[in-house]
């Protein structure tokens, strides 16, 4: 069994529009449609489950219906921070499925996580345990504890960016919750669930990711998520690199 856990619990205020960003709608859909839509499409996923904030509930499910999400098998309320809310869509999976199936939490407004990704993070734990979408970074990264000088530079061909999916066997990673939850630090400095198995010890194996899985947090993140948008509406109608696996998943 192949799950989709997406954690859709931001309030919008970085992008100052007055609702949840995953709510604004480009080109006639809201982000949090477009990025459902990638995993009700392939042919690998099984069961998608939601979280979010519990207000929106009862409007996410009008989209549900609206769209023929039919594979939304539940949607549950987020936490008190972003680890707590992926806690409770991963025990409301577990309530359904076993402690095999992979898992895959994806963030709501990364709606441009390409069909091959979803299929390498799959496979990715089937071979090794977990998957933690990576590109390679092009910018040079600089360390900083001030903000105000650099106190180291790290080889650029070290340095990735880490995106979503990251993936697991469901059992391995609520384990992997629970034993921090049970730390009187919690989920302090816990980024996402690939620092929160580093932080225990845990062996992170990675998978290639795909140039534009951008998350939508700002206004500028909507500009250019329209321009990928309009790009493959224009790669579409020229007929480029299109095969019957990928029209709907080129990305």
């Amino acid at each position: 069994m192949n799950i989709a856990v997406i954690f859709a619990g931001g309030s919008g205020v970085r992008m100052g529009a007055g609702i949840p960003k995953q709510f604004l709608e480009i080109n006639g859909k809201p982000i949090i449609v477009h990025t459902l839509e990638l995993f009700e499409s392939h042919n690998e996923i099984d069961k998608i489950y939601i979280v979010m904030l519990e207000d929106y509930i009862p409007h996410m499910n009008r989209l549900v219906k609206k769209f023929a999400l039919t594979k939304v098998q539940g949607i549950v309320p987020g936490g008190e921070t972003g680890q707590d809310s992926i806690y409770n869509g991963l025990k409301k999976a577990a309530e359904e499925n076993g402690g095999d199936s992979i898992v895959l939490i994806h963030d709501g407004v990364r709606p441009w996580v390409s069909y091959e990704t979803i299929s390498r993070n799959i496979q990715g734990v089937k071979e090794n345990g977990n998957a933690i979408t990576c590109t390679p970074c092009f910018e040079t990264i600089l360390m900083s504890t001030t903000g105000k000088t650099v106190e180291t530079v790290p080889y650029r061909k070290d340095t990735y960016a880490a995106q979503a999916p990251q993936s697991f066997r469901l059992g391995e990673i609520i384990a992997a919750h629970e034993e921090v939850r049970q730390k009187e630090t919690r989920y302090d400095n816990l980024v996402d669930s690939c620092t929160l198995i580093k932080s225990i010890g845990r062996e992170a194996h990675m998978v290639e990711g795909n140039r534009g899985n951008i998350k939508v947090t700002t206004p500028e993140d909507v500009y250019m998520y329209r321009a990928l948008i309009q790009y493959r509406e224009n790669e579409q109608a020229f007929g480029i690199g299109l095969t019957p696996n990928n029209i709907l998943h080129k990305k």
